[in-house]
Protein backbone atom coordinates (compact mmCIF):
# COMPACT_ATOMS: atom_id res chain seq x y z
CA UNK A 1 0.00 0.00 0.00
CA UNK A 2 2.73 2.31 0.94
CA UNK A 3 4.35 1.83 -2.36
CA UNK A 4 0.51 3.06 -4.26
CA UNK A 5 0.45 5.78 -2.04
CA UNK A 6 4.57 7.13 -2.92
CA UNK A 7 3.16 6.47 -6.56
CA UNK A 8 0.12 8.86 -6.02
CA UNK A 9 2.17 11.50 -4.66
CA UNK A 10 4.91 11.32 -7.21
CA UNK A 11 2.10 11.14 -10.10
CA UNK A 12 0.90 14.68 -8.67
CA UNK A 13 4.08 16.33 -8.50
CA UNK A 14 5.47 14.96 -11.42
CA UNK A 15 2.33 16.05 -13.87
CA UNK A 16 2.52 19.35 -12.00
CA UNK A 17 5.65 19.81 -12.94
CA UNK A 18 5.40 18.56 -16.71
CA UNK A 19 2.63 21.19 -16.97
CA UNK A 20 4.13 23.94 -16.01
CA UNK A 21 6.93 23.49 -18.18
CA UNK A 22 4.34 22.65 -21.45
CA UNK A 23 3.05 26.07 -20.54
CA UNK A 24 6.22 28.38 -19.82
CA UNK A 25 8.73 26.57 -21.89
CA UNK A 26 7.77 25.89 -25.36
CA UNK A 27 9.55 23.48 -27.40
CA UNK A 28 9.37 21.51 -30.44
CA UNK A 29 8.02 18.53 -28.05
CA UNK A 30 5.37 20.65 -26.31
CA UNK A 31 1.76 19.37 -26.45
CA UNK A 32 0.59 22.35 -25.12
CA UNK A 33 1.69 25.11 -27.52
CA UNK A 34 1.66 22.37 -30.60
CA UNK A 35 -2.30 22.03 -29.20
CA UNK A 36 -2.92 25.72 -29.26
CA UNK A 37 -0.77 26.14 -32.57
CA UNK A 38 -2.69 23.59 -34.24
CA UNK A 39 -6.40 24.82 -33.17
CA UNK A 40 -5.51 28.76 -33.91
CA UNK A 41 -4.53 27.12 -37.17
CA UNK A 42 -7.34 25.63 -38.03
CA UNK A 43 -9.32 28.33 -36.70
CA UNK A 44 -8.16 30.63 -39.26
CA UNK A 45 -9.13 28.32 -41.90
CA UNK A 46 -12.88 28.16 -40.48
CA UNK A 47 -13.03 32.13 -40.59
CA UNK A 48 -11.43 32.69 -43.68
CA UNK A 49 -12.71 29.43 -45.91
CA UNK A 50 -16.08 28.69 -43.65
CA UNK A 51 -18.12 25.78 -45.48
CA UNK A 52 -21.62 26.92 -43.33
CA UNK A 53 -21.14 30.79 -44.00
CA UNK A 54 -23.51 31.99 -41.92
CA UNK A 55 -22.12 30.06 -38.96
CA UNK A 56 -20.35 32.53 -36.61
CA UNK A 57 -16.61 32.93 -35.63
CA UNK A 58 -17.47 32.73 -32.14
CA UNK A 59 -20.46 29.58 -32.62
CA UNK A 60 -22.65 28.06 -29.90
CA UNK A 61 -20.52 26.61 -27.56
CA UNK A 62 -17.55 28.00 -28.65
CA UNK A 63 -15.96 28.98 -24.80
CA UNK A 64 -17.54 25.70 -23.66
CA UNK A 65 -15.67 23.48 -26.10
CA UNK A 66 -12.74 25.65 -25.58
CA UNK A 67 -12.72 24.54 -22.01
CA UNK A 68 -13.40 20.91 -22.61
CA UNK A 69 -10.26 20.51 -25.19
CA UNK A 70 -7.88 21.91 -22.32
CA UNK A 71 -9.66 20.01 -19.73
CA UNK A 72 -9.54 16.53 -21.25
CA UNK A 73 -5.70 17.35 -23.02
CA UNK A 74 -4.29 18.36 -19.86
CA UNK A 75 -5.85 18.89 -16.45
CA UNK A 76 -7.77 16.17 -16.21
CA UNK A 77 -4.30 14.36 -15.88
CA UNK A 78 -3.52 16.43 -13.08
CA UNK A 79 -6.59 16.30 -11.38
CA UNK A 80 -7.13 12.22 -11.71
CA UNK A 81 -5.90 10.54 -14.61
CA UNK A 82 -2.17 10.37 -14.51
CA UNK A 83 -2.11 9.47 -10.86
CA UNK A 84 -4.93 6.36 -11.57
CA UNK A 85 -3.56 5.41 -14.50
CA UNK A 86 0.21 4.94 -13.35
CA UNK A 87 -1.39 3.21 -9.99
CA UNK A 88 -3.52 0.85 -12.35
CA UNK A 89 -0.62 -0.09 -14.12
CA UNK A 90 1.50 -0.71 -11.29
CA UNK A 91 -1.26 -2.90 -9.81
CA UNK A 92 -1.94 -4.94 -13.63
CA UNK A 93 2.20 -5.60 -13.33
CA UNK A 94 2.14 -6.67 -9.80
CA UNK A 95 -0.63 -9.06 -10.59
CA UNK A 96 1.15 -10.07 -13.85
CA UNK A 97 4.24 -10.96 -11.18
CA UNK A 98 2.11 -13.40 -9.55
CA UNK A 99 2.37 -15.31 -12.45
CA UNK A 100 5.85 -15.02 -13.14
CA UNK A 101 5.22 -12.96 -16.11
CA UNK A 102 7.60 -9.93 -15.68
CA UNK A 103 7.21 -8.76 -19.79
CA UNK A 104 4.03 -8.75 -21.66
CA UNK A 105 5.90 -7.77 -25.27
CA UNK A 106 5.16 -10.80 -27.36
CA UNK A 107 5.67 -9.05 -30.74
CA UNK A 108 9.35 -6.99 -30.83
CA UNK A 109 9.94 -4.74 -33.27
CA UNK A 110 12.40 -3.08 -32.49
CA UNK A 111 14.77 -3.74 -35.13
CA UNK A 112 11.98 -2.39 -37.50
CA UNK A 113 12.29 0.67 -39.77
CA UNK A 114 11.08 3.27 -37.19
CA UNK A 115 8.59 4.73 -39.97
CA UNK A 116 7.19 0.97 -40.04
CA UNK A 117 6.98 0.98 -36.32
CA UNK A 118 4.62 4.47 -36.08
CA UNK A 119 2.96 3.05 -38.99
CA UNK A 120 2.01 -0.12 -36.99
CA UNK A 121 1.00 2.10 -33.87
CA UNK A 122 -1.02 4.09 -35.82
CA UNK A 123 -3.02 1.43 -37.70
CA UNK A 124 -3.82 -0.97 -34.11
CA UNK A 125 -4.67 2.19 -31.77
CA UNK A 126 -6.68 3.45 -34.01
CA UNK A 127 -8.64 0.47 -35.46
CA UNK A 128 -9.22 -0.15 -31.48
CA UNK A 129 -10.42 3.39 -31.19
CA UNK A 130 -12.50 2.55 -33.59
CA UNK A 131 -14.30 -0.52 -32.23
CA UNK A 132 -14.44 1.65 -28.88
CA UNK A 133 -16.30 4.46 -30.46
CA UNK A 134 -19.01 1.38 -32.05
CA UNK A 135 -19.12 0.24 -28.59
CA UNK A 136 -20.20 3.81 -27.40
CA UNK A 137 -22.75 4.20 -29.38
CA UNK A 138 -24.38 0.37 -28.91
CA UNK A 139 -23.88 0.32 -24.96
CA UNK A 140 -26.63 2.55 -23.38
CA UNK A 141 -24.86 3.17 -19.96
CA UNK A 142 -21.92 4.06 -22.19
CA UNK A 143 -24.28 6.36 -25.04
CA UNK A 144 -24.76 8.21 -22.00
CA UNK A 145 -21.33 9.20 -21.68
CA UNK A 146 -20.64 9.52 -25.35
CA UNK A 147 -24.00 12.12 -25.67
CA UNK A 148 -21.49 14.92 -24.62
CA UNK A 149 -19.65 14.61 -27.46
CA UNK A 150 -22.95 14.12 -29.95
CA UNK A 151 -24.56 17.44 -27.64
CA UNK A 152 -22.56 19.62 -30.53
CA UNK A 153 -24.99 21.80 -32.24
CA UNK A 154 -22.73 23.54 -34.71
CA UNK A 155 -19.37 22.04 -35.64
CA UNK A 156 -15.57 23.94 -34.83
CA UNK A 157 -12.44 22.42 -34.41
CA UNK A 158 -12.51 22.60 -30.43
CA UNK A 159 -15.82 20.40 -30.40
CA UNK A 160 -12.88 17.45 -31.33
CA UNK A 161 -12.45 17.40 -27.61
CA UNK A 162 -15.53 18.28 -26.43
CA UNK A 163 -16.10 14.85 -24.74
CA UNK A 164 -17.04 13.02 -21.46
CA UNK A 165 -13.84 12.24 -19.22
CA UNK A 166 -15.10 8.31 -18.94
CA UNK A 167 -14.19 8.18 -22.23
CA UNK A 168 -10.02 8.65 -21.84
CA UNK A 169 -10.27 5.75 -19.19
CA UNK A 170 -12.33 3.57 -21.76
CA UNK A 171 -10.07 4.18 -24.56
CA UNK A 172 -6.95 4.16 -22.87
CA UNK A 173 -7.47 1.18 -20.75
CA UNK A 174 -9.21 -0.79 -24.06
CA UNK A 175 -5.19 0.17 -25.93
CA UNK A 176 -3.17 -0.83 -23.02
CA UNK A 177 -2.96 -4.30 -23.02
CA UNK A 178 -2.73 -4.91 -27.22
CA UNK A 179 -0.05 -2.15 -27.14
CA UNK A 180 1.85 -2.94 -24.59
CA UNK A 181 2.46 -6.32 -25.87
CA UNK A 182 4.37 -5.10 -28.83
CA UNK A 183 7.94 -3.79 -28.25
CA UNK A 184 7.66 -1.17 -30.36
CA UNK A 185 11.23 0.17 -29.21
CA UNK A 186 10.48 3.86 -29.34
CA UNK A 187 9.98 6.05 -26.71
CA UNK A 188 7.94 8.67 -28.26
CA UNK A 189 4.86 8.44 -30.36
CA UNK A 190 5.02 12.51 -30.38
CA UNK A 191 4.93 12.53 -34.34
CA UNK A 192 1.48 10.19 -33.89
CA UNK A 193 -0.42 12.30 -31.46
CA UNK A 194 0.41 15.52 -32.94
CA UNK A 195 -1.18 13.82 -36.61
CA UNK A 196 -4.09 12.48 -35.07
CA UNK A 197 -5.32 15.67 -33.00
CA UNK A 198 -4.94 17.41 -36.08
CA UNK A 199 -7.15 15.46 -38.66
CA UNK A 200 -9.14 15.07 -35.24
CA UNK A 201 -9.24 19.14 -35.25
CA UNK A 202 -10.33 19.49 -39.15
CA UNK A 203 -12.75 16.54 -39.08
CA UNK A 204 -15.09 18.85 -36.45
CA UNK A 205 -14.29 21.95 -38.24
CA UNK A 206 -16.58 24.16 -40.21
CA UNK A 207 -14.67 23.53 -43.19
CA UNK A 208 -15.23 21.77 -46.73
CA UNK A 209 -12.15 19.07 -46.94
CA UNK A 210 -12.22 15.59 -48.48
CA UNK A 211 -9.32 14.87 -49.38
CA UNK A 212 -10.00 13.30 -53.18
CA UNK A 213 -9.63 9.49 -53.20
CA UNK A 214 -7.65 9.73 -49.46
CA UNK A 215 -11.34 10.07 -48.12
CA UNK A 216 -10.99 6.29 -48.34
CA UNK A 217 -8.12 6.30 -46.37
CA UNK A 218 -8.30 9.33 -44.21
CA UNK A 219 -11.75 10.79 -42.03
CA UNK A 220 -13.03 13.94 -43.30
CA UNK A 221 -14.97 17.33 -42.12
CA UNK A 222 -17.93 16.08 -44.68
CA UNK A 223 -17.95 12.15 -43.72
CA UNK A 224 -17.67 12.97 -39.80
CA UNK A 225 -21.06 15.60 -39.94
CA UNK A 226 -23.23 12.64 -40.61
CA UNK A 227 -22.14 11.18 -37.24
CA UNK A 228 -23.26 14.04 -35.59
CA UNK A 229 -26.45 14.41 -37.75
CA UNK A 230 -29.78 13.87 -35.07
CA UNK A 231 -31.58 12.02 -37.87
CA UNK A 232 -29.88 8.73 -38.50
CA UNK A 233 -30.79 6.58 -41.37
CA UNK A 234 -33.14 3.96 -39.92
CA UNK A 235 -30.84 1.53 -40.98
CA UNK A 236 -28.35 2.42 -38.95
CA UNK A 237 -30.00 3.12 -35.75
CA UNK A 238 -26.59 2.92 -33.71
CA UNK A 239 -24.72 5.51 -35.70
CA UNK A 240 -22.69 5.59 -38.57
CA UNK A 241 -18.87 6.80 -39.62
CA UNK A 242 -17.32 5.76 -36.31
CA UNK A 243 -13.79 6.30 -37.85
CA UNK A 244 -11.38 8.71 -35.76
CA UNK A 245 -8.18 9.21 -37.74
CA UNK A 246 -9.07 7.02 -40.64
CA UNK A 247 -11.88 6.23 -42.50
CA UNK A 248 -11.18 2.67 -44.18
CA UNK A 249 -12.45 0.97 -41.49
CA UNK A 250 -15.84 2.05 -42.15
CA UNK A 251 -15.30 1.04 -45.56
CA UNK A 252 -14.06 -2.02 -44.56
CA UNK A 253 -17.17 -3.04 -42.58
CA UNK A 254 -19.56 -1.25 -44.10
CA UNK A 255 -20.78 1.14 -41.62
CA UNK A 256 -19.83 3.91 -44.04
CA UNK A 257 -22.47 6.50 -44.77
CA UNK A 258 -22.58 10.02 -47.22
CA UNK A 259 -25.53 10.33 -48.94
CA UNK A 260 -24.94 13.52 -49.88
CA UNK A 261 -22.76 16.93 -48.53
CA UNK A 262 -24.95 17.75 -45.72
CA UNK A 263 -24.31 21.19 -45.07
CA UNK A 264 -27.10 22.20 -42.92
CA UNK A 265 -28.07 19.23 -41.87
CA UNK A 266 -29.31 19.17 -37.57
CA UNK A 267 -27.03 17.87 -34.91
CA UNK A 268 -26.74 16.10 -32.16
CA UNK A 269 -29.62 13.48 -30.98
CA UNK A 270 -32.91 13.30 -29.83
CA UNK A 271 -33.86 14.69 -26.87
CA UNK A 272 -30.70 17.05 -26.75
CA UNK A 273 -33.24 19.65 -25.65
CA UNK A 274 -33.45 18.53 -22.56
CA UNK A 275 -29.91 17.94 -22.41
CA UNK A 276 -27.63 20.01 -19.82
CA UNK A 277 -25.89 23.19 -21.10
CA UNK A 278 -23.14 23.41 -18.73
CA UNK A 279 -19.50 21.77 -18.32
CA UNK A 280 -20.01 20.46 -14.62
CA UNK A 281 -23.86 19.89 -15.43
CA UNK A 282 -22.55 17.43 -18.98
CA UNK A 283 -20.04 15.92 -16.93
CA UNK A 284 -22.42 14.45 -13.96
CA UNK A 285 -25.28 13.56 -15.98
CA UNK A 286 -24.83 10.01 -16.27
CA UNK A 287 -24.53 9.45 -12.83
CA UNK A 288 -27.30 11.22 -12.54
CA UNK A 289 -29.31 9.38 -15.48
CA UNK A 290 -28.26 6.11 -13.41
CA UNK A 291 -29.27 7.01 -10.18
CA UNK A 292 -32.31 7.80 -11.57
CA UNK A 293 -32.70 4.32 -13.47
CA UNK A 294 -31.64 2.70 -11.05
CA UNK A 295 -34.78 4.24 -8.38
CA UNK A 296 -36.79 4.35 -11.61
CA UNK A 297 -36.11 0.77 -13.78
CA UNK A 298 -39.60 0.99 -15.29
Amino acid sequence: MEKYIKIIGDSYYGYWNYLISEMFYPSWHNYFWWLLGLSVGVWLLEIFRPWRENQSVFRKDFWLDGFYMFFNYFLFSLIAYNAISNVAVEAFNDFLGLFGIENMVALHIETWPRWSQFLLLFLVADFIQWNVHRVLHRVPILWEFHKVHHSVEEMGFAAHLRFHWMETILYKSAQYIPLAMIGFGLEDFFIVHIFTTAIGHLNHANLRITYGPLKYILNNPIMHLWHHVKVLPKDRPYGVNYGITLSVWDYLFGTNYIPHEGKDEPLGFEGMEEFPKTFFQQITYPFIKKKQHESNPQ
